[in-house]
C-alpha cells in the first residue's frame, strides 16, 4: 500500500484543522480544569474506589504512565546503534533527533522476538512482527483462524484501568483493518493492531483525532463539553435501558437456539454500561482549553503530532495510564515526498545493500525518531501533580518488532525506553543485554505498573535487569 497523503474525513473540517492546530498545540501547554491537579491526594479515593495498593502511581503519589509506540519495517542497523556502550549514545544518524533527551532515555540493544521467526511458518515477518511486538507470542498463520495473545498493555491495563476513566487507549495513524488475509496468508488483524485483550480479540485502535477527542472530553467548543458529555452519557443509558428491556420481553418468545444470541447480545450490552458506569464515578470530566482537533490532517507529520499531542492531554489529564500506538503497519509502503523520497518505505527496505536505498530508509527511520523526539520533548515540558515532569513519571517503549527490514530479522531490535518510570529507571545510557526476549523487558515494566503475580508473559525468561 503506498501513500503518501490521507484523505480528510470531512474536507471542510479538515481544512479547518490544518488552520486551527497551531492553536491547539500552543493551548495544550496550558490546559484548564485537569482533574490531575485535584487529584494528587490519593486517586482511588477521590473516585470513590477501593484502595487497591500503590498501583500505577509513584513513590509522590503522582500517576505511572506506560505507553508503546510502534514504527514500521525496522531499521538500518548501520545507521541505528551506536558503536559504543555509555553515555554518548545518540550521535548515530538515526537517532540524532533525541540528542537533546539522552538524559531521559534508555537505548536497549540485544532484546529479541523470536517468536517472529519464520520457522516452519514461512514468510509473514511483517505480520508476526506486528501481532508479536506486545504480546511475544507465536501467531497462529491464518486468515480466519486467529490466534495470538493477550498484550502487556492490557496486562497493565486489568491493573490500573479503575483508577482513570478510560482502562487504556488504543491509537493508530494507519488504516484499521480487523479481517481477510494480509501477509503471506496471516489474519490483516496481526498486522494491523499491536494491543489485544485475548488471544482472538485485538484492540480496535481509534485513527480519527477528532473522535479520539470527543471521545476523551465531549464534543463542543471549551466550556461546554463536560456538560455535552453528560448529557450524552444520559442519553445512552437511556437507549441502552430501552434495549436491555426489550430484549428481555424478547427472550421469553425466543427458541433455545437463539437463546445464546440474545446471551452475547446482552452481555455486551451490559459491558457498555459497565462503561457509563465506570466513567460516571468520576464526576469532574475535564475540558481542556484547547480546539477540537477536525479530523485526520492531509499532512502525515501534522497527522502524528495531533496524536501525540492527543496522548500528551490524555496523561495530563489523568484520563488513562496506559496507551498504545501504531504509527503505520509493519510492511507499510507509504512514501515520503516530504523529505524526497518518493519510494515506498517497504520496497526500500529490501535494499539488498544498495548504498542508496539504505541511505533513504536510514533517512525515514530518522523522520519517524523526529517525530517521537517531539512527543518525547512536550511530556519533558509539562508539570505533573508531583513537580516533576510527565516523562519523569513514565515509561515510554519506541519500538519496532522488526530489527533489520532488509533480512526480516527478529534479533537486536530497535527500542528505545523514554522516561524514568517515576525514579525506578536509570536513563541515559545504552546497554546491550545480550539476546534477552523483549517480553522481559515488559514483566520488569509490569512490575512498576503494580502488576502482581506475574511469573511469566509470552516468551519470558526472567525479568529484565539493569533498566
Amino acid at each position: 500500500m503506498k501513500t503518501s497523503s490521507y484523505t480528510p474525513v470531512n474536507s471542510a473540517a479538515e481544512r479547518a484543522a490544518s488552520l486551527s492546530r497551531r492553536h491547539f498545540l500552543r493551548g495544550v501547554g496550558a490546559c484548564l480544569a485537569l482533574p490531575a491537579f485535584e487529584s494528587l491526594r490519593p486517586f482511588s479515593a477521590l473516585a470513590g474506589i477501593a484502595n487497591t495498593g500503590p498501583a500505577a502511581t509513584t513513590a509522590t503519589g503522582a500517576p505511572l504512565r506506560s505507553a508503546f509506540v510502534y514504527f514500521p519495517n525496522g531499521a538500518i542497523p548501520s545507521a541505528w546503534w551506536p558503536k559504543e556502550e555509555g553515555g554518548d549514545f545518540l550521535s548515530s544518524p538515526s537517532l540524532k533527533p533525541l540528542a537533546g533527551a539522552q538524559s531521559n532515555l534508555q537505548l536497549l540493544g540485544g532484546l529479541d522476538h523470536l517468536t517472529a521467526t519464520g520457522g516452519m511458518d514461512g514468510g509473514g515477518d511483517h505480520a508476526r512482527a506486528n501481532g508479536t511486538f506486545l504480546t511475544g507470542v507465536r501467531l497462529k498463520k491464518s486468515a480466519t483462524e486467529i490466534q495470538a495473545g493477550v498484550s502487556i498493555d492490557q496486562v497493565m491495563a486489568r491493573k490500573v484501568g479503575h483508577l482513570t476513566r478510560f482502562p487504556s487507549l488504543e491509537l493508530t495513524c494507519d488504516a484499521i483493518r480487523k479481517s481477510g488475509a494480509c501477509d503471506s496468508g496471516y489474519a490483516c488483524a496481526y498486522q494491523f493492531n499491536i494491543s489485544w485483550s485475548n488471544a482472538r480479540t485485538p484492540m480496535t485502535p481509534e485513527y480519527n483525532p477528532r473522535l479520539l477527542f470527543e471521545r476523551l472530553f465531549g464534543l463542543g467548543a471549551p466550556g461546554e463539553r463536560a456538560a455535552n458529555l453528560q448529557r450524552r452519557q444520559a442519553e445512552d443509558r437511556s437507549i441502552l435501558d430501552f434495549v436491555t428491556e426489550d430484549a428481555r420481553a424478547m427472550q421469553r418468545r425466543l427458541a433455545p437456539r437463539d437463546q445464546n444470541k440474545l446471551d452475547q447480545y446482552l452481555t455486551g450490552i451490559r459491558e457498555i454500561e459497565t462503561r457509563i458506569q465506570s466513567a460516571e464515578r468520576f464526576g469532574h470530566i475535564p475540558d481542556p482549553a484547547v480546539d477540537t482537533p477536525a479530523g485526520v490532517p492531509n499532512d502525515y507529520a501534522e497527522y502524528v503530532q495531533v496524536m501525540f499531542d492527543l496522548m500528551v492531554l490524555a496523561f495530563q489529564t489523568d484520563s488513562t495510564r496506559v496507551i498504545s500506538m501504531l504509527l503505520a503497519h509493519d510492511g507499510s509502503n507509504r512514501s515520503f515526498g516530504e523529505i524526497g523520497i518518493p519510494e515506498g518505505h517497504h520496497d526500500l527496505s529490501h535494499h539488498q545493500n544498495r548504498e542508496e536505498q539504505m541511505r533513504k530508509v536510514a533517512e525515514i527511520d530518522q523522520w519517524y525518531v523526529k517525530q517521537f523526539a517531539k512527543f518525547v520533548a512536550k511530556l519533558d515540558a509539562t508539570k505533573d501533580v508531583d513537580g516533576h515532569s510527565l516523562l519523569h513519571n513514565s515509561m515510554i517503549v519506541y519500538g519496532s518488532g522488526n530489527a533489520d527490514g532488509n533480512r526480516h530479522s527478529h534479533n537486536d531490535l530497535p527500542i528505545v525506553l523514554a522516561g524514568h518510570g517515576g525514579g525506578t529507571l536509570n536513563p541515559g545510557r545504552f546497554v546491550k543485554h545480550g539476546g534477552k526476549p523483549a517480553t522481559n523487558l515488559f514483566l520488569a515494566m509490569a512490575d512498576r505498573m503494580g502488576v502482581q503475580g506475574l511469573d511469566r508473559f509470552g516468551d519470558s525468561s526472567g525479568r529484565l535487569a539493569s533498566i
